[in-house]
C-alpha cells in the first residue's frame, strides 16, 4: 500500500514516522511495522496476502495536537492514497459510528454547524480527489473540524451520563485512588496528600525486589505501606503479583535458566506466600499484569493461559475473600507489530474468559505522552471508544492506572515524538486533561475505580512528570482538579 502525504497542500519532503502501525481485521496490527518506510513524500507499507489493512501513526493537526490517527482499512492497489484524505475519513466514520452507539442525535446549533463544515469539506475533498493538492488541503480542514466535533460531542454525553450516575449515587469513597511510591511514605506532606484526597491506595507490589534470592524474601517496602495505611479505614489494592517484564522478575529466576514448570511452582509459591502474609489487609490484588505485552519466558498460548491460571488460583486459594484483577496494558495492541512472543488484549481478555479462569475484574492500564508503543497521545473519542469495548466483556473494569505528564520538554516525552493535546504539556494542559478523561471514564456504568498512576513526580519514575504534586510535595492544578472532582462525586458541592 502506498500513501502520499501533503503537508498545507505540499508533498512532504520529510516526514518521520512515529507510532507507525498497519492494521487488520478488529484494528490488530500486522507484523510488518519494520517495512513501513517514508520516501520522497510516500508512506510505503506491505499487507499480508493483501488483504484491506489500515495505518495508524501520530499525525499533527493544526488547533488540535499531535494525536494518534487510523485511517479505515483499504484495499491494496497500485494507485497512492492520500493519507490526508483516508485520515479525515476515517475520523467521520468514527463520528457517525459512535453517534449511533451513544444515541447522540440531538446536537446544539453549534455541534451541528461543525459536524456540517467537516462533512461539506470532505465531501469537496473527494470531488477534487484528481487534484491531490486541492483535495489534501480540504481534507486537512474537515479533519480539525472533525476532530473538534468528536471532542465536544464524547463530552456532552459523557456529562449526560456522569451527571445521570452521580445523582444516582453511583460512585463510592473509593471510587478514586492513587499509586504511592513506598520511599516516599516519611514524609508527613506526601501521607498528607495521599489522606486527604484518596480512599483507595495502590501499593505496588515487586516480585524482583521481594525475593532477591530463591526463598528469601525482603518485605519491608510492603510492610512499611501496610502499616502506613491499615489502621486507616481505607480501600487497599496491591499489585502486581506477577508480571512477566524482566524488570519484575527476580535475578536468581532469570539466571537459572527454569523449565516453564519451575517458574510455574516459583509464581504460585511468591503469590502464595504474600497474599497469605498481608490477607487481613487488602481488599484487592492485582494478580498478573500485563501478560498480553510482557513475555519475557516467550510462553506459548497455552502456558500463557496456564500461569494466569496459577496466579488466579494461588491467589484465590490464599484468601478467597478479596478481589482479584487481571490487568492489561496497552489496550490497542501496538506492540504486537514488533513481538511475535505477545497476544492482543482482547484476543488475550477472550482467552481468559473462555478457559474459564476464576477472576473478578479486569484492570487497564492508560498511560499517555511517551514515545513508546501504546503510549501516543489519542484524542477522547478513541479512548472513550476503547473503553467502550469492555462493556462486552463479562466482568467489571478498573482503571487501575491512568497518567499524563506536565512536560514534554524531555527526550521521549517530546511532542513531536510522542504527541500533544491541543498544547504542548504543562501543569494547566494536565489538569485539563484529567478532568476531561475522568468525566468520561466515570460516565461508563461498568467502570468501577480510576486509579492514577502516581502522587508525587518522581525522578525515576516511567513518565517524568506524571505525579499529582511537585518533588517537593507542592500540589499541582491536576491535584485540585482530582480534588474537586472527588468532592463533587461524593456530593460534598
Amino acid at each position: 500500500m502506498i500513501f502520499e502525504v501533503y503537508n498545507n497542500g505540499s508533498i512532504c519532503k520529510d516526514f518521520t514516522l512515529y507510532g507507525a502501525c498497519v492494521f487488520g481485521v478488529d484494528r490488530i496490527p500486522l507484523r510488518n511495522s519494520a517495512s513501513i518506510k517514508f520516501k520522497q513524500g510516500r508512506i510505503e507499507c506491505r499487507t499480508r496476502n493483501n488483504e484491506p489493512a489500515g495505518i495508524s501513526l501520530l499525525w499533527p493537526v493544526e488547533g488540535f495536537g499531535n494525536i494518534l490517527l487510523h485511517t479505515t482499512r483499504l484495499p491494496d492497489r497500485p494507485r497512492p492514497y492520500i493519507l490526508n484524505v483516508e485520515l479525515a475519513r476515517a475520523k467521520l466514520m468514527e463520528i457517525t459510528m459512535k453517534r449511533e452507539d451513544w444515541a447522540v442525535f440531538e446536537q446544539t446549533p453549534t455541534l451541528a454547524k461543525t459536524a456540517g463544515q467537516a462533512q461539506q469539506l470532505f465531501i469537496e475533498a473527494l470531488q477534487n480527489i484528481n487534484d491531490p493538492a486541492k483535495a489534501s488541503t480540504l481534507a486537512d480542514k474537515s479533519l480539525q473540524k472533525a476532530l473538534d466535533f468528536s471532542e465536544k460531542l464524547t463530552t456532552r454525553h459523557a456529562e449526560l451520563l456522569f451527571e445521570a450516575r452521580r445523582k444516582s449515587r453511583g460512585f463510592t469513597r473509593s471510587s478514586l485512588g492513587c499509586g504511592i511510591d513506598p520511599r516516599k511514605l516519611t514524609s508527613k506532606n506526601y501521607l498528607k496528600g495521599v489522606l486527604e484526597l484518596f480512599a483507595h491506595i495502590a501499593i505496588p507490589v515487586n516480585w524482583a525486589t521481594i525475593e532477591t534470592s530463591k526463598g528469601e524474601y525482603d518485605f519491608s517496602h510492603l510492610d512499611s505501606s501496610i502499616e502506613a495505611f491499615a489502621q486507616k479505614r481505607l480501600v487497599l489494592c496491591a499489585g502486581p503479583l506477577l508480571c512477566f517484564s524482566a524488570d519484575y522478575l527476580p535475578k536468581w529466576l532469570l539466571e537459572s535458566r527454569p523449565q516453564f514448570e519451575q517458574i510455574r511452582d516459583a509464581a504460585y509459591k511468591f503469590v502464595s506466600k504474600v497474599v497469605t502474609r498481608y490477607a487481613r489487609h487488602i481488599h484487592t490484588w492485582k494478580t498478573i499484569t500485563g501478560m498480553n505485552a510482557y513475555n519475557y519466558f516467550r510462553f506459548g498460548f497455552d502456558r500463557i493461559l496456564e500461569i494466569t491460571r496459577t496466579a488466579c488460583l494461588a491467589a484465590r486459594e490464599a484468601d478467597n475473600r478479596s478481589l482479584k484483577i487481571i490487568e492489561i496494558v496497552s489496550p490497542w495492541g501496538e506492540y504486537y507489530a514488533d513481538n511475535p512472543d505477545t497476544v492482543p488484549p482482547w484476543v488475550y481478555l477472550d482467552m481468559v474468559t473462555q478457559a474459564g479462569i476464576n477472576f473478578d475484574a479486569v484492570g487497564v492500564q492508560l498511560i499517555f505522552g511517551k514515545n513508546k508503543p501504546g503510549m501516543y497521545v489519542r484524542d477522547m473519542m478513541q479512548i472513550s471508544a476503547m473503553l467502550d469495548r469492555f462493556a462486552a466483556v463479562p466482568k467489571p473494569l478498573h482503571i487501575t492506572s491512568v497518567a499524563v505528564p506536565d512536560s514534554s520538554k524531555i527526550d521521549g516525552q517530546r511532542c513531536e515524538h510522542a504527541g500533544m493535546w491541543h498544547k504542548p504539556w504543562d501543569q494547566n494542559v494536565q489538569a485539563e486533561w484529567l478532568e476531561r478523561f475522568y468525566r468520561i471514564a466515570l460516565s461508563k456504568p461498568f467502570v468501577n475505580t480510576v486509579t492514577y498512576h502516581s502522587l508525587a513526580d518522581t525522578e525515576d519514575d516511567y513518565l517524568i512528570g506524571a505525579g499529582l504534586l511537585t518533588e517537593k510535595m507542592e500540589p499541582k492544578k491536576s491535584f485540585m482538579t482530582v480534588a474537586r472532582l472527588q468532592k463533587q462525586i461524593l456530593h460534598k458541592t
